[in-house]
């Protein structure tokens, strides 16, 4: 037998995403928190600044923008419209400013400078995923929360929208009985795939490769789904497709003598904010958001599998293609009652439905087809859950909210399986920090 039913996304729903332990107390006339941003990219300037001002701009304010590159900045301070000072030099802008919440969205390589110098200064830190990029800055990140007493709180969105919500309610209502194993796969298509190629996240000294840098959403959904540690891991990758292997290559695209016959050519002019915020101020770093995907400096990998082992047994495999022709994810958890599926297509012209579809199958029962509304922006709405969670608090029940430990867990799985890949062999967790997996996630 086969049943359907569509869950509406609703402020029920909303309610269910905040979280208790939060940034911001809920008093009444309260002054408004003193926030500093370091980094003002395309990140930085839209998620974690127009946005949280459009809506919070009465529990809010920005005291300092900070971004080495001193054009970048100055853009930045025109597009958010505020009258805050400027910065290039970080410990300038904190002692100046005082903020009692320091926001990280800079390149991930330096995630735990900002990030260590933020807590020192007396702030807590909200930063971007991943938290770091590799075993020994996490570490450092870990230590300084301790020694200061104040918070890290890393940005999951992919936690808040309906869609994932709902797998997380259904596998911890016993919906399935005990997960014991679960098959991962998540596609990057030509265009969104691409991009990391073209930009920054192409080295590994300032991405940590896609295993940290994009893959650390996937690793923390499981780790958060399954409600339990990473133990082992072991992983193969390579690059094969971009980089090195094609005949023809330039330093960007614009200048480009093959462009007419690349099909990854890249118009940046016709994105009148990337140009503000990046072409224009080339002039100050050098740095190209319209990168040539064929650079033979790329050193990541663009294909990539791997098998995690969980704490509480439970057996994982994942991978990750960077060039396929769609874009999204197909999981499907294996349970001692049943299983669930969900196959979820983003950025796809022809997907046309208004609905993400997730199936439960019962072991010696029927199916049944779930069907949550996915109409709302930015990640499904999770990107607005995830900034309501943070500046307007109340109940976690889904468990959502993200700090130091969380942010660990998951780079320490693609850390462990870009080690693997490099060594051959399989990478425990516990050999990389001096946390130690549970079975059961959230356990110090």
């Amino acid at each position: 037998m086969l049943r359907r039913k569509f869950i509406q996304q609703t402020g029920t729903v909303m309610a269910a995403a905040l979280l208790s332990d939060s940034l911001f107390a809920s008093t009444l006339n309260a002054p408004k928190k003193k926030i500093a941003m370091v980094g003002t990219g395309h990140r930085g300037t839209g998620m974690w600044g127009t946005e949280v001002l459009e809506e919070y701009a009465d529990t809010v304010e920005f005291v300092g923008l900070c971004d080495k590159n001193s054009g970048r900045v100055a853009t930045a301070k025109k597009m958010m419209n505020l009258s805050c000072p400027t910065y290039v030099d970080l410990d300038k802008m904190l002692k100046e400013t005082k903020p009692e919440i320091l926001i990280v969205t800079t390149v991930d390589s330096t995630h735990h400078e900002q990030i260590v110098k933020g807590l020192e200064s007396g702030a807590d830190v909200i930063t971007e995923k991943p938290m770091t990029t590799d075993e020994k800055k996490c570490q450092m990140i870990l230590d300084a929360e301790a020694r200061t007493g104040k918070k890290v709180y890393v940005t999951f969105n992919y936690r808040y929208s309906p869609h994932r919500q709902k797998i997380y309610e259904l596998l911890n209502n016993d919906t399935i009985g005990k997960v014991t194993s679960v098959d991962f796969h998540w596609y990057l298509d030509t265009s969104h795939g691409a991009d990391y190629f073209r930009r920054w996240h192409r080295k590994r000294e300032f991405g940590g490769s896609l295993l940290v840098h994009k893959s650390t959403h996937h690793f923390d959904l499981l780790n958060w789904w399954l409600n339990s540690d990473p133990e082992e891991v072991y992983a193969n990758g390579s690059l094969e497709f971009y980089g090195k292997n094609n005949s023809f290559r330039h330093t960007h695209c614009r200048p480009c003598p093959h462009k007419d016959k690349c099909k990854f050519y890249f118009d940046v002019t016709k994105s009148p904010r990337l140009v503000q915020l990046y072409v224009d101020n080339e002039k100050y770093d050098g740095y190209h958001r319209d990168g040539c995907v064929w650079k033979e400096d790329i050193d990541i990998f663009d294909k990539m599998a791997v098998q995690i082992k969980y704490a509480n047994n439970v057996q994982v495999s994942y991978s990750l293609t960077t060039y396929s022709p769609y874009e999204g994810y197909r999981i499907s958890f294996n349970g001692t009652k049943g299983k669930l599926d969900a196959w979820i297509h983003e950025r796809q012209p022809w997907e046309m439905q208004k609905y993400d579809e997730i199936q439960v199958t019962r072991n010696f029962g029927g199916t049944e087809f779930i069907r949550i509304d996915n109409t709302e922006e930015g990640h499904g709405g999770g990107d607005k859950r995830l900034r309501k969670q943070l500046f307007n608090p109340g109940p976690d029940p889904y468990k959502q909210g993200a700090g130091s430990r969380d942010g660990a867990m998951s780079i320490l799985v693609g850390i462990a399986a870009r080690q693997s890949i490099d060594k051959g062999k399989v990478v425990k967790i516990k050999d990389l920090t001096k946390l130690k997996p549970h079975p059961t996630r959230g356990t110090v």
